[in-house]
């Protein structure tokens, strides 16, 4: 069994003294903790879940030194981690499997058994599955959790956002571009964990892999993620107002984009994405965006290209999304509000499963006149085929986390 994680609130960031990175040991996750009010709120900052994305670690190392003299004064408790630490020092994206694909309830529930950390991100996986419990399990306040990484493609930062009004509301606070329903498209992924969990989450694309530019993007998020989560003040030294102007001067604009289409590869595809594609960048339907040993892949939509596959690993070869119109986004949270996902199974041809309330069963045979758009409103945007039925789930802790409640004795509990 692996050793549980010791969590050092007065260790010192891993610097060389040069400023640059020294290199992580394996195992050695938690770059510095910084405890200010222990009833406050908690951030927890990863960077790195991927190896070959080594500019969310550096910039929580080199924000480790600038957040230390500002310890006593914050509202809440921060914890800066590294995710793949074994892949990161290999330099590539995972050892074994994908450590964001890997949060699965299977493997979870096999977190410290030979079976699992046989495989070095089993072993990342049990480590940081201790790391975070021992943070959630104290917490008695609200928690956030801000997941750095960066792309194979140039293009404008933006941040992800799984589909819950307290996400929402969260990521609302930065000046980005914000991208909605991506998560669901993929399984076993971090943030869904800890959301399901209870932590309000998002996930932050700050640019190239190895650009220094994309360093300092990760840096600016972590100082807004620090004052949106009412940790800092504006006034605190840290020049949250700089780094606010430096995320809207790339965000051409912001707004909110919903994810249409992902195009899932796999090994044996051949597949090559098309050279020049950045995030963001308009296409038309029928463009050709690659190629496969089938031949030409093309965009089966209007909208715009995200996270264009230019690197040897992954199982995303791109998504396509368009931008969402502020009307529906209110339209969603008003009939989420009032509650009308938990009557929703009263449609003909719709059915909860009966060991998952956030879940439906769809029969398309009998529910075929109802659009998806109703559910997606919702906040159902996980969509599974089984046999001829449509399964639909929607994250759990939508408007109100299971932690703040914790540190209010007034307050009766979580709803």
């Amino acid at each position: 069994m692996i050793p549980a994680v010791k969590i050092q609130e007065d260790a010192d960031p891993t610097l060389t003294r040069d400023g640059s990175i020294a290199e992580n040991e394996e195992g050695d996750h938690l770059i510095r903790a910084f405890i200010g009010r222990s009833d406050g709120p908690t951030l927890i900052v990863v960077g790195s879940l991927h190896g070959n994305e080594p500019a969310g670690a550096r910039a929580l190392h080199e924000l480790a030194s600038e957040l230390s003299p500002h310890e006593a004064d914050l509202s809440g408790r921060v914890y800066f981690v590294t995710g793949n630490t074994r892949a990161l020092k290999k330099g590539v994206r995972y050892v074994d499997s994908d450590l964001n694909r890997f949060w699965t309830a299977k493997n979870l529930s096999n977190v410290s058994c030979p079976s699992l950390i046989e495989l070095a991100e089993g072993r990342e996986l049990t480590e940081l599955d201790q790391l975070f419990d021992s943070i959630l399990i104290t917490a008695m306040d609200e928690v956030f959790v801000l997941d750095l990484h960066s792309t194979s493609a140039e293009g404008m930062p933006f941040a992800t956002v799984g589909d819950t009004l307290r996400n929402r509301e969260f990521a609302g606070k930065f000046p980005v571009a914000i991208l909605l329903g991506i998560e669901e498209q993929l399984d076993g992924t971090l943030l869904e964990y800890l959301n399901n969990a209870g932590a309000v989450t998002l996930g932050f694309e700050g640019g190239q892999h190895f650009s220094q530019e994309t360093i300092e993007n990760h840096k600016a998020m972590v100082r807004i993620a620090l004052s949106a989560a009412g940790l800092v003040s504006d006034k605190c030294g840290l020049d949250i107002d700089r780094s606010t102007r430096r995320l809207s001067a790339t965000s051409r604009g912001g707004g909110i984009f919903e994810v249409r289409y992902r195009h899932a590869i796999s090994e044996k595809d051949g597949f090559q994405m098309k050279p020049g594609f950045q995030n963001f960048d308009p296409v038309r339907k029928g463009s050709v965006l690659g190629r496969d040993t089938r031949g030409e892949v093309v965009a089966n939509e209007t909208g715009v290209v995200l996270m264009p596959l230019y690197q040897k690993l992954g199982e995303d070869g791109f998504f396509l999304g368009r931008r969402i119109s502020p009307f529906w986004l209110w339209l969603s949270a008003r009939l989420r509000r009032i509650g009308l996902q938990k009557v929703i199974h009263l449609l003909p041809g719709v059915s909860c499963d009966p060991d998952d309330p956030a879940t439906l069963i769809i029969n398309t045979r009998i529910a075929r006149l109802f659009p998806l758009q109703i559910f997606h409103l919702l906040g159902f945007r996980r969509r599974r085929w089984i046999d001829n039925k449509l399964v639909v789930s929607r994250r759990k802790h939508d408007t109100t986390g299971p932690f703040r409640w914790k540190g209010d004795p007034a307050d009766s509990g979580p709803t």
